[in-house]
C-alpha cells in the first residue's frame, strides 16, 4: 500500500476548507498532507489507522489529525458487500496552522489553541463528546465569510479545552517522521500497514530498505524507539483488541486474523503488550 500525499489546499478564496462526504466506504488510502485535519464522523464504523495506532471508529467520533501524519479510514467488511445498503458520511475540515496569519496563534489569547495542535501531531481521539458540538460543526458548515471562521474557532477552543482524549500514535512513530529523507520509512511502514496480518520478516523489509538486516535493525530501533519485531507485534495485538471489542469473532480467528496463525504465541504475545490474556481483555471491555 503506497503512501500518498494529498492536496488538501482551499480553492474557494477561504482559509479552511470544510465538507461533508458521503460514500458507501471511506477511501481505502493511506495518506497524508501539509493541513491539519478535523474528522467528525457522522455515519459508519471499522478501523482507523492514524499513525502506528489501530483504533475503531464509530458514529458520533472527533478526530484531530495533525500535519503530515499518516492515517486512513477502514470501514467494516459488511460495507464492501455486494448490495450493501450502508453508507459512510463524515465532515472533514482542513486548515494550516498559520491559516489565520504567522503568529496569530503564538498571542497570549490564542496560544492554547496552538498547544492544540501541537497536540494533534500524534492524533487526537476526543472522548465522551457532547452532541451539542457535533451540531455546531455542522451549523458552522452553513456559515460563510467572518462569521464560519469565529464559529470555527469557537470549535477549536472548545476542543482545546476538551480534557477527555487520548493520543493515537506514538512517540516512536512522530520521530520517525522528523527524519529527514523518510522516503524509506514510508514505504516500510505503508507495506507493514498493508501486510501486518501476514508473514513479515526482518529480511524482506531490509532488503526493501536496501540494508542489511543488522543495519536495518539499528536504524529502526533508533527511529521507532522499539524493534521491529515489537513494532509488528503491537500493529498486530492493537487490530487484535479491535476485533476482541467488536464481539464478532472467537479468540482462536482473532489470533489467525491478526497474524498469528499459532493461538499459544497469540496468547503470549498479547499478555506481554497488554498485561492480560485476550480472554481477560474481553471480560473488561465487553459488558
Amino acid at each position: 500500500m503506497k503512501l500518498h500525499s494529498l492536496d488538501r489546499s482551499s480553492l474557494n478564496n477561504s482559509s479552511f476548507t470544510s465538507k461533508i462526504n458521503e460514500y458507501p466506504y471511506f477511501l481505502k488510502v493511506w495518506h497524508y498532507h501539509p493541513e491539519l485535519e478535523l474528522v467528525v464522523v457522522l455515519k459508519s464504523e471499522g478501523t482507523c489507522f492514524i499513525g502506528d495506532s489501530i483504533d475503531k471508529f464509530e458514529s458520533g467520533d472527533i478526530v484531530l489529525i495533525g500535519k503530515n501524519l499518516p492515517h486512513m479510514w477502514l470501514n467494516d467488511d459488511n460495507y464492501f458487500q455486494e448490495n450493501s445498503n450502508l453508507s459512510a458520511k463524515a465532515i472533514a475540515i482542513h486548515f494550516r496552522e498559520n491559516y489565520l496569519g504567522n503568529g496569530f496563534f503564538e498571542t497570549p489569547e490564542m496560544i492554547h489553541l496552538l498547544e492544540l495542535f501541537n497536540r494533534a501531531q500524534f492524533g487526537i481521539k476526543f472522548l465522551k463528546i457532547n452532541k451539542r458540538l457535533i451540531q455546531e460543526i455542522q451549523t458552522m458548515l452553513e456559515l460563510e465569510g467572518f462569521d464560519k471562521s469565529i464559529k470555527f474557532l469557537m470549535i477549536l477552543n472548545q476542543l482545546s479545552k476538551h480534557k477527555d482524549y487520548k493520543l493515537l500514535a506514538s512517540h516512536g512513530f512522530i520521530n520517525s517522521l522528523k527524519i529527514a529523507e523518510n522516503k524509506t520509512l514510508d514505504k516500510v511502514q505503508a507495506y507493514i500497514f498493508k501486510n501486518f496480518n501476514k508473514t513479515i520478516t526482518l529480511q524482506e523489509v531490509a532488503q526493501m530498505a536496501h540494508m542489511n538486516t543488522s543495519a536495518f535493525s539499528r536504524f529502526f530501533k533508533r527511529v521507532n524507539r522499539k524493534t521491529f519485531s515489537r513494532y509488528l507485534a503491537e500493529i498486530r495485538i492493537g487490530y487484535a483488541c479491535k476485533l476482541l471489542i467488536e464481539n464478532k469473532y472467537n479468540i482462536g480467528t482473532v489470533s489467525y486474523e491478526s497474524g498469528y496463525p499459532n493461538i499459544s504465541n497469540f496468547n503470549r504475545q498479547f499478555k506481554l503488550i497488554m498485561n492480560c490474556t485476550p480472554s481477560t481483555y474481553v471480560k473488561e471491555h465487553i459488558k
